[in-house]
C-alpha cells in the first residue's frame, strides 16, 4: 500500500506545473550524505511518519461482489493510515528552491481527493477515494526541527504532505451461495408419518413473480384460482369478494 502511494505522488509531482522540467523525484532521506551526492535539481518526498487514523475505523463487514453482482465474500472494513511526507526542494540557489516548492504546491493543491480510478494495484481495487492534504497544520507528535536533527541536516523550507490511505483488513470470509428456492414445510400426523401431508412452500419476496392477472397465495406459493391474493388478515377470508 505504501509503495502504491509513492507511485501516485511521483506521478502527481512529475506532472502539473513541473511537467517537462526534468526535475528528479526522490524518496530517500535528505541527509547530509544524500545532499552531497545530489547532482541535479530535485524534489525530495521523504516519508517520516505512519500512523492509523482511528477516527475512520469502522465495525461490521463489507460485501465483495462478482461480475454478476452476487456476494461471494465478506471482509472487514479497511483500516486507514496517515502517511506523512516531508517535501523539500534541492537546488544550488534558495530562490530556485522556492520556485520549485511553489510549483509543487500548485501541482498538489487541486488533488484534495484522489479517485479510485487513479490509484494503482490493490489500492485502486478497494474502490475508495484517497484524501490528500498539503501544507496543513502539523499535527504529528514530532516537530519538523526534531526530524531534521535526527537526519543530521539543517532546517529547510518544506511542505507537509499527508495522504490518508486505506489498508485491507483480514481475514476474508467466503459467503454462502445466494438463495434461489423457498423453504418447504410438511407437518407430520398424529402417527408420526408424512403421508397425506401437503408441502407448503414459502418463497422469498424477491423471488415471487407471477403472470399478470394471476395471484399467488402468501402461505403456500400456489396459484389462487380467484385471481386475487388471499390475506389471512381479511375478516372474510372465504374466497368471496366484498360487495
Amino acid at each position: 500500500m505504501i509503495h502504491e502511494v509513492d507511485e501516485v505522488l511521483k506521478r502527481l509531482l512529475g506532472g502539473g506545473a513541473l511537467a517537462g522540467s526534468g526535475i528528479d523525484i526522490s524518496f530517500e532521506a535528505p541527509t547530509r550524505d544524500w545532499a552531497a551526492r545530489r547532482n541535479a535539481p530535485t524534489i525530495n518526498t521523504y516519508l517520516y511518519d505512519i500512523r492509523e487514523d482511528v477516527s475512520r475505523r469502522q465495525r461490521g463487514h463489507t460485501a465483495v461482489r462478482d461480475d454478476r453482482d452476487i456476494v461471494v465474500r465478506r471482509r472487514q472494513p479497511p483500516r486507514w493510515f496517515r502517511l506523512s511526507y516531508l517535501v523539500t526542494a534541492w537546488t544550488k540557489q534558495p530562490l530556485d528552491e522556492h520556485r520549485l516548492l511553489s510549483a509543487a504546491l500548485a501541482t498538489l493543491l487541486p488533488h484534495e481527493l484522489i479517485p479510485a480510478s487513479d490509484l494503482p494495484g490493490p489500492l485502486g481495487a478497494l474502490g475508495l477515494s484517497v484524501p490528500l492534504t498539503v501544507a496543513g497544520l502539523h499535527t504529528e507528535s514530532r516537530s519538523l526541527a526534531e526530524i531534521w536533527s535526527a537526519m543530521g541536516g539543517e532546517l529547510k523550507p518544506s511542505l507537509d504532505l499527508v495522504v490518508t490511505a486505506p489498508f485491507p483488513a483480514f481475514p476474508e470470509y467466503d459467503a454462502g451461495p445466494p438463495v434461489t428456492e423457498g423453504t418447504g414445510v410438511r407437518v407430520r400426523g398424529m402417527d408420526g408419518t408424512l403421508e397425506g401431508s401437503e408441502e407448503r412452500r414459502h418463497r422469498p419476496r424477491h423471488l415471487k413473480s407471477s403472470p399478470l392477472g394471476t395471484g399467488t397465495r402468501e402461505d403456500t406459493g400456489r396459484p389462487d384460482p380467484t385471481g386475487e391474493r388471499q390475506s389471512s388478515g381479511d375478516p372474510q377470508n372465504t374466497g368471496e369478494r366484498h360487495k
